[in-house]
């Protein structure tokens, strides 16, 4: 929860008056458990949104999800069969083939994030699961970001903010 990309989301997503949760997976900070090799983690997700959707603040039908790295592995499997999740943002996705696999399949709205500097999911790797997430589907490729998106926060929650955004914002009264 302390992470600078998830921080400057959870703030840009906030100030344009979408519900923003942020809590950490288990093990991680104050957080009881232990890592649960990102299975186990699918688990914290869902408890995640099922909370959520109890809050009646809570339009159900306009939730969407977010993972950042490691976390964009969790979220991934999650999004794609939980029919209260609407639309996904992958940021800086180091996906493997069963991922990709997940991705070709999952129809609902995407966005994909990553840096051209990314050491962890490099561009090639980038590109290709741009390509290959079905459609709908947004694909941007930041230049000169790196993994962890120091000094392009704002960008990066901008573009996020957007999507969302436009998926899910009502138009005024």
């Amino acid at each position: 929860m302390d992470n600078n990309v998830i921080l400057a989301v959870a703030s840009a997503l906030v100030n344009n008056s979408i519900i923003a949760l942020v809590f950490n997976f288990r093990g991680v900070g104050g957080s009881q458990g232990s890592f649960g090799g990102g299975v186990a983690e699918q688990e914290d997700v869902v408890a995640a949104i099922s909370w959520l959707a109890s809050q009646r603040e809570v339009d159900v039908s306009e939730v969407g999800l977010l993972g950042y790295s490691f976390g964009a592995t969790v979220a991934l499997p999650v999004a794609c069969v939980d029919e209260r999740v609407r639309a996904l943002a992958l940021i800086s996705p180091p996906l493997e083939p069963p991922q990709l696999s997940q991705l070709k399949d999952c129809v609902k709205p995407k966005l994909i994030m990553s840096g051209t500097e990314d050491f962890v999911v490099l561009r090639q790797k980038a590109e290709l699961i741009g390509r290959e997430a079905a459609e709908p589907r947004q694909f941007e490729l930041v230049a000169g970001a790196d993994h962890f998106w120091w000094g392009d926060e704002l960008v990066l929650a901008e573009k996020v903010t957007a999507f969302f955004a436009s998926l899910f914002k009502k138009a005024g009264p």
